[in-house]
Order: C-alpha cells, then structure tokens, then sequence
C-alpha cells in the first residue's frame, strides 16, 4: 500500500465557478415557509448563499485544513484520504474516528488535537491518543468511487488494512451515523484488531433497528429521549439513498444552491439547534463542509456508500460470536439523535462498559459536543491502556 502526504489546493478557476453559479441561481417560488415547515427557508438560504458568494474565505478554510498532516492511500483500488496526527503522550493508543452522513471528516476538527495532545487541551498526557481520521469511501477526498458496492462492511475491512499499514495492530475506533456502522462492524468482524468500539449512535450488528419495546427506557433514559419523533423524515432520506441516489445526484452537482439546501435542512433538522442551526454550526463551519462535497464533486460518492451499506436493513453478521460485539463497548447517548436505544438492549448485544447520557446534543454528536465527547473516549479508554 503506498501511503502519500496530500494537501488540500482547489484550483481558483473552481472557486471562480462556485461563484458564477452561484450568481445565476434561478431561486424557485416559496410560499408560506417561514417555520421551515415546506423545507429549508428562502430568507436564510439566500442569506447563507450571498456569504458563500461574496464573504466565505475558503484559502482560510483551506489553510486550516492543512495545518493537519493528511495522507491519501489506495485500498482496493478505492482512493482514501485521512488525517494522522501522532499523541503527545507517554503510550498514546490508536484510535479511527468515523464520521457519517451528511458529516465530512472535518466534523471532528475539535477534538483531534484534544485527543492527540491532552495536556494542551486541560487534560492528562496518560490519556493521549494517535489520532486517525479517514473520509468514507466516496466522501470528499477519498473518491472518486472506482465501483459501486462499497459500504460499511467492505470499509471496515479497508480500514484494519489502513491501520496495520499505519503500524497499528489494534486500535479505537469511534463513530456516530454512517461511522457508527463502521465502527460496530470493526467491533464484530474484526475483533483481533480492535481494542475497543465507541459509538455515539447505538447501531448493533443483527439487530432490527426498531428491537426493544419502549418499556425497556429506565426513568432517566426515557425523560431524555420523551418526545421525540423523527421517523419520517429519516426514512424519506434514507429510501431516497437506497433506491434513487442517481437521479438526485444529477441536480446536486448542477446547483450549489440545490445541494447546500439538501444539506443544510439535514444540519439543521438532526442537530440540537432548537431551529437556529448557527447555535451548533456557524456560517463559516457551514461553509466549510458545502464546499468539500462541492469541489470534490463527491455528492453522488457518498450516497453510493449509503446505498451500498443498505441502512434500511439490520447490520449484516459476519459470524456467530456472541456477544455480537464481543470487544469492549462505550455508547453515547445524545438526546436529539436519531435513534434511541435501551441500555439493556445494547448490554444484550455487546460487551458495554460505559453507557453516558448527555445532557445536550444531536446527531453530529462529536461537531456538536467535541468536549464532552473528547472526554468520554478518554474516560472509557483509560482502563483499556494496559490490555
């Protein structure tokens, strides 16, 4: 496997054409949207889309990128781009963090110096980590895809390859959305190489998404969880990944404006914002990740990766090891997420250590909440160090 050092450059003749499109946008009519209630909301979209055109400063974006150490790899023939920062610590341990969709590897921009250098972030040099941060198979810098039928399963398999190449026998792996089913995935058909699985979306191999009866929530969990009902909208997105990803792709990589919509109402609506999405993602962070899908032209990458891991079914079982996830197993509870388990149904299907309900946070878990989310891996990591 060659391993190459990568830096971001987006040619200025591609930011000069995000900025003619985005000048000639042809807005369609709304009507009676002020609450969102008809999708994204004209006045904001427009608002956001005269930042990108005439205020957004993606060289700095860009730079900041870069500041991190990135590498790009091929791995069956599929290109993958990651972050590798090394831990400032006496024995820092490995870890992967997976992101999700529609996340880019940039969603943990907050926590990867916190986790690699603890002791410049408040914390305990004991409790550092190397730090390795890929983008899914057809997100952003690891596209474009050379075939479909790369999901989760064939990631996972990609990445204990990525790692043993990186000198990494076992490793951490956390993931929230998407990731989550990469990390369980790790956790269940690569046990050997992995030390433990941290996930802050309770996804289980085998298990139907909707296992457990409501009964199930003890008090605090289900005070927590009260209320909330998503189910419709999450299912629209995801038949449309399954089943229609083509046909939706050719209007994203035509229009800026078209597919920052597609994005931003998913920001908004999945993230603990309470209808203001700037409370968890400001314009610039906003930004930041439109233009990684858009100058990557990896849109359609990344639905592919969503149709071929076939989120609509129970995780595939690669073996009949029980404990489903026989390693050891940490689970973030974020009470504006998408899926909500209870804690005996994933202590039935894993080897769960630690179980955290968070006060606040949604389903971009690590962008939303990097501290307490930095904290929690330490604190379920730190007992493992010496295994």
């Amino acid at each position: 496997m060659k391993i190459e050092p990568f830096r971001i450059d987006v040619p200025q003749s591609e930011i000069d054409a995000l900025r003619t499109r985005l000048t000639n946008t042809r807005w369609a009519p709304e009507l009676d949207n002020e609450n969102w209630s008809y999708g994204v909301n004209g006045t904001y979209l427009r608002e956001l889309m005269t930042y990108w055109q005439d205020g957004f400063d993606w060289r700095a974006q860009e730079a900041r990128i870069n500041s991190f150490p990135q590498f790009r790899a091929e791995i069956d023939g599929v290109p993958i781009h990651f972050i590798h920062v090394r831990g400032k610590g006496p024995n820092p341990v490995p870890i992967v963090l997976n992101h999700g969709w529609p996340w880019t590897f940039w969603d943990f921009k907050d926590v990867i110096m916190a986790l690699a250098d603890p002791a410049a972030h408040g914390g305990d040099p004991e409790d550092a980590f190397d730090v390795i941060v890929p983008s899914l198979p057809g997100f952003a810098f690891s596209g474009p895809l050379p075939r479909n039928g790369v999901g989760y399963v064939e990631t996972a398999g990609m990445w204990v390859r990525l790692m043993r190449e990186l000198g990494y026998e076992r490793f951490v792996t956390h993931g929230g959305d998407a990731g989550a089913f990469v990390s369980a995935r790790l956790g269940h058909a690569h046990p050997e190489s992995v030390i433990g699985v941290h996930l802050s979306f309770p996804i289980l191999p085998g298990v139907p998404h909707d296992a457990g009866d409501p009964a199930d929530f003890t008090p605090e969990e289900r005070a927590l969880v009260e209320g909330q009902d998503r189910g419709q909208g999450l299912f629209i997105h995801v038949l449309i990944n399954a089943f229609d990803p083509q046909t939706l792709a050719w209007a994203m990589h035509d229009s800026p404006v078209g597919q920052a919509a597609w994005i931003l109402l998913r920001r908004r609506a999945w993230s603990d914002c309470h209808g203001d999405v700037e409370t968890k993602f400001d314009k610039d962070t906003l930004l930041t990740h439109l233009s990684l899908y858009w100058f990557t032209n990896s849109f359609i990458g990344s639905e592919l990766f969503c149709r071929a891991s076939g989120f609509l079914q129970p995780m595939a079982l690669a073996n009949d090891i029980k404990p489903e996830i026989s390693v050891p197993t940490a689970v973030a509870i974020l009470p504006k997420d998408l899926m909500h388990r209870p804690r005996s149904i994933v202590a039935a299907h894993s080897d769960l250590r630690q179980w955290t309900l968070f006060p606040s946070g949604g389903h971009f878990a690590a962008a939303e909440e990097p501290k307490l989310m930095t904290e929690d891996i330490r604190s379920f990591v730190r007992p493992l160090r010496q295994g």
